[in-house]
């Protein structure tokens, strides 16, 4: 007679001890990618030494529309913009270090405020955890307003979308005359060490900012903080949009943006991208595209500050090498733009990083431009960054070692989480 007491006691321990062993195997194997990364940090500090392009206006339907690509030239464009408000400043930001840039940053923010100007800041708590409780102190003033988007979000415990994510934008928007977006936190290290890219759209379009930084602001403010006016646009231009990922709505247009303009591809597609960790319909576009003969580039730093997303993102190199997809990686930097050109005629420029938590998680913003004078200024600045990278062949992919596939085959499953 089978002993089914016995059976069960014997089957829930080999779960149990199956569980412990697989969240060992995966604890393993971050534990060694962190200690390497650690190790060779130290022997090898990024140097921020990469070729540059310089800041390039270029007329976009009745805006003018300037690609930055160095962080001190956007900083300095910014802060000469807060100084000439006059009305009104809209700033966002993801992380706002308390060192020199960021402290000029919020003395002119305050200087404004205390000059008549109406100044309206937004903060991720998450991203500032590390900075110091100091900075984060403003003054009392009646034209300064300041919102510190929460850390806790209640629906990590309730399961409810609609109340999860992160604030990933990074806006400026000053008198409603002009306005800022792309990449760049606020912080020394990104003036001169890493390499990103903004935009700054100067006319009409500069709606399309205001509106993303107003609904923002009415959907999560306090009752303390007044509501701001929600104007439509004073004129359709479908040429400068901006797409706003919204996980209050449960909207991600963003994502799909993206996935359109590769569907579309009929020459090329240049990616540039901080954490390149693609989902399952991204990946198939991309591959779909090098299919059909599209020149499929993708453009990520040789080793980021995040080394587990690296590591996550290295699961799909082979699927994307052997489809045709060339991959390039850049060196002495970290890479933190989020770009991608097509066709010579499509251009996006933004906040959201090619991961699951940009394309479905965080609160997100990016502007895409149907302007062919933009794509080929965004192709020449490609084009710059690819003299300091180095292409990984399929070749060269094959040979890893077999410890490496391993980590990451281990490490693939958190790819989701970043």
């Amino acid at each position: 007679m089978v002993n089914w007491s016995g059976v069960l006691r014997r089957a829930r321990s080999a779960a149990r001890w199956w569980v412990l062993g697989t969240v060992a195997a995966h604890g393993a194997a971050i534990a060694t990618v962190l200690t390497v990364d650690r190790m060779r940090k130290r022997r090898y500090p990024p140097g921020g030494e990469f070729p540059r392009t310089p800041p390039r206006s270029v007329p976009v339907a009745d805006s003018e529309v300037t690609v930055f690509t160095y962080g001190q030239h956007v900083y300095d464009a910014m802060l000469a913009s807060i100084r000439e408000a006059q009305h009104t400043i809209y700033f966002e930001t993801f992380i706002w270090k308390s060192d020199e840039i960021g402290q000029a940053f919020k003395d002119e923010l305050v200087a404004a405020a205390e000059r008549g100007v109406d100044v309206y800041i937004v903060v991720d708590t998450w991203g500032n955890l590390v900075v110091d409780p100091r900075f984060k102190r403003m003054p009392d003033l009646p034209r300064l307003h300041t919102l510190w988007f929460p850390l806790i979000r209640p629906g990590l415990v309730t399961l409810n979308p609609r109340k999860t994510g992160r604030d990933h934008r990074k806006i400026l928007v000053v008198d409603s005359a002009v306005g800022y977006v792309g990449g760049y936190n606020i912080g020394s290290l990104y003036a001169t060490m890493w390499r990103d890219t903004h935009v700054r759209v100067a006319g009409p379009s500069v709606w399309e900012l205001e509106d993303a930084f107003v609904d923002f602001w009415n959907e999560h403010r306090r009752r303390k903080h007044p509501q701001l006016p929600d104007r439509g646009a004073a004129a359709w231009e479908p040429r400068i949009r901006a797409a706003e990922n919204a996980p209050s709505r449960l909207l991600f247009p963003v994502r799909g943006l993206y996935l359109e303009a590769i569907d579309r591809a009929e020459h090329h597609v240049y990616i540039t991208q901080a954490y390149f960790i693609p989902d399952r319909e991204i990946l198939a576009a991309l591959i779909a595209a090098a299919k059909r003969g599209v020149d499929v580039r993708v453009l990520v730093p040789k080793v980021s500050n995040h080394v587990l997303a690296d590591w996550a993102a290295r699961s799909y190199y082979a699927q994307l090498l052997e489809a045709g997809v060339t991959l390039w990686l850049f060196h002495g930097a970290m890479v933190h733009a989020k770009t991608m050109t097509v066709d010579g005629r499509w251009s996006t420029i933004g906040t959201a990083n090619i991961d699951r938590m940009s394309m479905t998680g965080n609160f997100e913003v990016n502007l895409e431009f149907y302007d062919d004078g933009l794509a080929e200024h965004m192709e020449r600045v490609f084009a710059t960054d690819l003299t300091n990278c180095t292409e990984l062949t399929l070749e060269q992919w094959n040979r890893r070692g077999r410890l490496t596939r391993v980590l990451e085959y281990l490490i693939r499953p958190l790819g989701p989480l970043m």
